[in-house]
This record gives structure tokens, sequence and C-alpha cells, in this order.
């Protein structure tokens, strides 16, 4: 229905890098287990090679969860560990976990990072480029054939649409959609002729990053400033942040219906009257984030059937993609993630995830409703090598400017201890109200 709109929305022509790099390497991703100290990279569910790995020991744990390699050098050296050397350095945070070559042991002996063999590291490291997915696991995983008519498919490409070219994301600033996702804000306000300018998004594109995870405070204040300045309560721009305008338009709309104004500044009483006010019956329970090239390109709310039960972490990768029949091929990966009790309460869950039952992932796409529209613009979108991230948290502290979605299945986990050089271009650690503001982890 709105498909033309949609694409011409989510096409960020700022965002769109130079995609050869993509050509062989999008459908590769490397698995790790830290039980076996084994590392294997598969292009679906072939194994393209194996090698022996030490992973980080005792005090510097190597954090299990779903990577991608920002950043590659052939030789680096730590300005923590007296310089040591790193060569064939392939990062995978900005806080310093890294695949490089190094003393292979039998058991692990890195400070955090995964050290490859002598020989093999240059192998590993020629055959990926940025992008590629790491997956490290407690426990041995593969990826797996998964069918599902839940699963995102891509669309034929409409002949030519708009693109807005030479555009600088803002991530601060979002825009609500016709269809009740949220955009990127353009640099600038002047209004781009539409039509003026006609292409297509090559078949080589970039992959798309996506995430679903349970809403929580940011996604519902997103809520309120939406609904707030639609009601006519002028709440500033929807960011996610309770900023001076957010606050008074709060205090307006509790003025209005006759709300305590001491307390909580959104507390129960307050969403559902909000909510009745928009004409909605109550909040969405999940959210879906979109990314390509390490940048942010929209997000929306989606459903999650039986909330109370906690979905998992799971990740699908899209492979065989074939825009004209309209199919793909997905593989499925799904990571035991420990939750803390307090987790468990602040997120709405009572049961935990089985993530030993054969068909966990299957289970959980399908309790996952995404609207058509999202569906149809994703579609648009999608290109060979597409990820999709099911997991019951959020965005992390590891995701942010110039990075996927980095999705950590522990808690607690300490990762500043790694060897790799910290003074590397890296998001400062911030307050959450700081970093929101800066961009980090802000759509």
């Amino acid at each position: 229905m709105l498909r033309g709109v949609l694409f011409s929305l989510g096409l960020l022509s700022g965002t769109i890098l130079s995609q050869s790099a993509f050509a062989d390497t999008a459908t590769l991703q490397i698995i790790v287990s830290k039980d076996q100290q084994l590392m294997t990279v598969y292009d679906g569910e072939k194994v393209v090679t194996t090698s022996k790995v030490s992973t980080g020991k005792a005090g510097h744990t190597t954090p299990s969860g779903i990577f991608s390699i920002l950043e590659k050098r052939k030789y680096h050296e730590s300005n923590i560990y007296s310089n040591a050397p790193m060569p064939f350095m392939q990062r995978l945070t900005w806080s310093g976990i890294a695949l490089h070559e190094g003393n292979v042991p039998n058991y692990p002996a890195s400070h955090g990072c995964v050290r490859i063999p002598t020989g093999t590291a240059k192998a590993i490291y020629d055959m990926t480029d940025r992008g590629v997915h790491v997956v490290i696991s407690d426990a041995p995983v593969k990826p797996v054939r998964i069918e599902s008519a839940n699963l995102l498919m891509p669309l034929k490409r409409l002949p030519s649409e708009p693109l807005f070219p030479n555009a600088d994301l803002r991530p601060t600033a979002m825009k609500k959609a016709t269809d009740g996702s949220y955009d990127v804000a353009m640099a600038g306000t002047d209004p781009m002729p539409t039509g003026s300018l006609q292409a297509v998004i090559p078949e080589d594109a970039a992959p798309l990053r996506i995430l679903i995870h349970r809403r929580g405070a940011r996604e519902t204040m997103l809520d309120v400033q939406t609904h707030l300045t639609d009601l006519g309560f002028d709440a500033g721009v929807a960011d996610g942040i309770a900023g001076p305008m957010t606050r008074d338009a709060i205090a307006a709309y509790k003025r209005w219906k006759g709300l305590p104004a001491n307390g909580a500044m959104i507390g129960k009483d307050f969403l559902a009257a909000l909510y009745h006010s928009a004409g909605e019956k109550e909040p969405p329970a999940g959210q879906i984030l979109v990314r390509r090239n390490f940048e942010p390109l929209f997000e929306a709310p989606i459903g999650i059937k039986d909330p109370e039960q906690a979905l998992g972490t799971h990740f699908f990768t899209a492979d065989h993609l074939e825009r004209n029949a309209e199919t793909a091929e997905w593989h499925a990966v799904t990571l035991k993630n420990e939750m803390t009790g307090d987790e468990m309460k602040e997120l709405g869950i009572d049961k935990t995830a089985d993530a030993s039952l054969p068909n966990a992932a299957t289970i959980a796409l399908e309790r996952i409703d995404i609207p058509k529209d999202v569906r149809e613009r994703i579609g648009e979108l999608m290109a060979n090598g597409t990820s999709l991230t099911i997991t019951d948290q959020g965005l992390g502290p590891e995701t942010g400017k110039g990075t996927d979605f980095v999705t950590l299945t522990r808690s607690q986990v300490n990762i500043a201890q790694a060897g790799l050089n910290q003074s590397e271009p890296k998001p400062a650690r911030r307050s959450k109200k700081e970093s929101y503001a800066s961009g980090i982890g802000l759509y």
C-alpha cells in the first residue's frame, strides 16, 4: 500500500558506501566456541574452514554474543599490555575485543580477545571484510536451515524511486513515518523535490542488519513524545529523551486530565490515559530496528505474543536471495542467554526460554508480529547477507556509532579489560542520557 513512499524514506544515500567488499563475504559468518576453543567459518551451513583459538582467561573472559567486524588492520599494537603485537587484527567492539594472531595453547589464555594461530590468522583476515558476523558462544552451535512463513523475504524492486543525495544523518532527531516507524532525520530544512533524482538500489547493496527486542524506557518515551505532539502538546523532537519541551508537554497533559503532578513522570495511570487519548489500547511489546553500513535507517514498534515468556537470543542470516522470485534461504543459530532476576522483572518476563529446543528459533520467530508496511519496507531493501537478531534485551552499550547491532548473551560481563588498544576510535563511556544525546545507540 505504501511501498513507494516507504521505499523513498528508507533510502538514505548518504549512508550507502561502495559495496564491492561485500560481494564475496556477505554470507560468511564466524562462530567461536569457548568450550571447544574452536573457530569455524561458515557460508550458510557449509564449513569453509576451522581453526584452534584461545579466548580470554579467568578475569579477562571473552564476552559471549553476536558481533561483526568493525575494523581490520594487518598490524596493531596494544597500548595496555606493553605494546604487545596483534597482527591481522579484526576488531569486534570499540571497547577492546578483537580477533588477531597470537599464541594459541589448548586453553583460554588471552586478555579477552580471540587469538588465532600464525598463518591461519592471515588466511581468516584475507577472506573477511568489515561487516562479517562473529558469533561467540559458550557451548558449540552451528547454523541450521530454517523455514517459516514469518521470515522476511525480498520484494521486487520498483523501476525507480526518489533518493535523497548528499544528506548527513542527524541521529538525535527522529521523524515518524506514515507506518508508525521512525526515520533518522535529514540535515537541512528545505524539502527535496520528489522525482528530481531517480535511482534504484544496486543488487550488490550492503545487507541490512535487523534487531528485534522488547521495548523499554526509550521506546516508551518515543511513544509519549509522538502521542503528545499528535494531541497538540508540543513535546519537541521524538528522540526518546525527556528534555524540557517533553517535560512541559507531560505536565500540561496531566493538568488537562487531572492527573497528579507529583510521583513518577510517566507512571502507569499517565500511560493508560495517554494511549486511550491516542486511540490505542496498550503499547506494543517489541521494537524492530534496521541498520545498514553501520548506520541506522529506521525503527518501528512490533507485537510480541505471550510477552511474559522470554524470547531468548537467536541469530538469522539470509543467503541465496532471489529478488524476482521473492525468496531467500535463512539459517539460524540459537544462543543461551543468561538474564538476572532483576532483568527479567524489569522486562516483565516470568518464564525463561529453552535454548536447547531444536526449533527454539522458529518458536521465537513465530511470536513476532511485524506490521505489513514495515515488512514491505524491509523487503524492498533486503540484500544477500541480511541478518536478523531476536533478543529480549535492547540496545546494549557496545551498539553505537560505527557498529552493527552488538548483542551480549551474559549479564555483568566486563569487556573493558580486553587486550586491544582502547585509545583507538570508540564511543566514550557516558551516561545513558549523554549517549542518547550524542547519537550513541540512538535512531
